[in-house]
Order: C-alpha cells, then sequence, then structure tokens
C-alpha cells in the first residue's frame, strides 16, 4: 500500500525511540500529511487488546491465542488509525506491523510462517506496507546496550534463544523478498540511526 511504511527490528534495538525522533523531526518541518502509530495498540481497542499481550502476568497465555491477539489488535488498528489516514492522503509510520507475527509467532514460537501468513492475510487484506524498515542489530547487543530486557514485558522478558530466533527470522524474511525491505545497521550512535533512516526515506521518495 503506498505510502505505508513499517518500522520493524529485534526487542532492545531501539526501533521505537527512532521512531520518536523521525516524528518530532517531521513536526518541526510543519510536515503535517504525516501519522506516525504503533502496534500492537494504536487505536482504544487496539490498545486495550496491548496491554492484554504484554502483561508479564500472562505467561501461560497460548501461543495461538497470542498470535490471534496480535492480528485481533491489527484489525482494529487498521479500521481506526491505518485505513482513514491512507485514503486521506497521509503518509503512516507504523511502529511493528505483520513482520512482527510472522517472525515471533510463525518463526521463533514455532507455529508455522505459512499459518501466520495466512492469518494476517484475513487480518489484513490489501494493507501491506509500501515497504518495511529494518533496523539491523543483533539481539545479544542490543540488550547488552540497554542493560538488559525489561522483565515487565511479556515478550521481551523471553529468553535469549527465542530473540536470537526472531532475529534469524527476519533475516529470512529479507533474504526472500529483498526489495520490500530497507536494512539500516542500528550498531552505531543514535544519531547515526537516525541520519541512516531519514536518508531511506529521502531515497524512497517519502521525505525530501
Amino acid at each position: 500500500m503506498r505510502n505505508f511504511i513499517t518500522i520493524e527490528g529485534c526487542d532492545g534495538v531501539g526501533k521505537t525511540y527512532q521512531t520518536k525522533l523521525l516524528k518530532q523531526y517531521c513536526a518541526e518541518r510543519g510536515l503535517d500529511n504525516i501519522v506516525f502509530t504503533r502496534e500492537p495498540g494504536g487505536s482504544d481497542i487496539a490498545e486495550q487488546i496491548r496491554r492484554i499481550i504484554l502483561d508479564a502476568n500472562n505467561s501461560a497465555m497460548d501461543d495461538m491465542c497470542e498470535a490471534f491477539l496480535y492480528a485481533s489488535s491489527r484489525i482494529q488498528h487498521l479500521k481506526d488509525i491505518v485505513k482513514p489516514a491512507l485514503e486521506q492522503g497521509k503518509i503512516v509510520f507504523c511502529d511493528r506491523f505483520v513482520h512482527s507475527s510472522y517472525v515471533y509467532q510463525g518463526i521463533a514460537r514455532g507455529l508455522g510462517l505459512d499459518k501466520i501468513v495466512e492469518l494476517n492475510r484475513i487480518a489484513v487484506g490489501e494493507y501491506m506496507p509500501e515497504f518495511t524498515i529494518f533496523l539491523d542489530l543483533s539481539p545479544q547487543d542490543a540488550f547488552s546496550r540497554k542493560g538488559g530486557a525489561d522483565q515487565s514485558d511479556r515478550m521481551e522478558a523471553v529468553d535469549y534463544a527465542f530473540h536470537a530466533k526472531v532475529y534469524s527470522g527476519y533475516k529470512q524474511l529479507i533474504a526472500a523478498d529483498p526489495d520490500k525491505f530497507e536494512v539500516i545497521d542500528a550498531s552505531g550512535s543514535v544519531e547515526q540511526t537516525q541520519r541512516k533512516l531519514r536518508e531511506v526515506l529521502i531515497k524512497r521518495g517519502i521525505l525530501k
């Protein structure tokens, strides 16, 4: 979907902070035709589902239940935020989208990539991103840089072996469809990563 850009990366990579910096950059330049949102969540009902998914007290959640909750949040988020913005001709940046489900549930949880792709095909229909920015940093380096995983976040608190599978899963998706991804080395400083992100968006014609 034209003008729909998603930002992905392993937990701890700084993805959300980089998105925040990009939002500030756009606001400072008066770019009011851009919407920033996130998943899971983004709108009221979707945020309620987010709290269930990420609550560390829900450690007994079944993996398939988790996958359906992500898809349910996504359906509501698209209806409330993404679709209306795109229909108004706006650019939408989303912090995580379907590729997170592909790697976290389909690959790392072992539910099967084909099954999760099909589930999300039903959930999103034609609303796939124009391209996806992947902030590339291994989970080991990411958690080391931020001082460890957030134990209050049910997904982030899963063991390192799980996050290693997530990282490998992203690499698998990128290798299968490289034209749909822009890979940014996120091992440098915050400023260096932000500059690379903006350069990609200028190259793609999203920013000027």
